[in-house]
């Protein structure tokens, strides 16, 4: 059975990015909840172009400038953080293993 979709994190100014982490996803460890959390997770589809260089380093879109609709792929949890951060923090959700 698979693992139930973290829900999409809403950031302080309306910013919106799914990001997960399973045996299914691009995340290290590649399980479901691990015991340390996630190193690395799989983001996508932001509402809006992301702001740190950084996170748009990781998207799939192959130097197009989809930036929302596509997959960031392993990305380090301190990329997405720092992203997070730009837009005023979490306001709703959470990183996958951070409950």
């Amino acid at each position: 059975m698979m693992k139930e979709l973290n829900p999409t994190i809403t950031c302080q100014d309306g910013f919106t990015m799914s990001v997960q982490g399973s045996e299914y996803n691009y995340s290290t460890p590649r399980e479901d909840n691990p015991p340390n959390g996630y190193t690395h997770v799989e983001c996508g589809f932001p509402s809006s172009t992301p702001v740190t260089s950084a996170l748009l380093d990781y998207a799939e879109c192959g130097g197009n400038t989809e930036y929302t609709k596509t997959v960031y792929p392993y990305t380090p949890v301190e990329v997405v953080q720092a992203e997070l951060d730009a837009h005023g923090g979490i306001a709703t959700g959470c990183l996958p293993g951070r409950g």
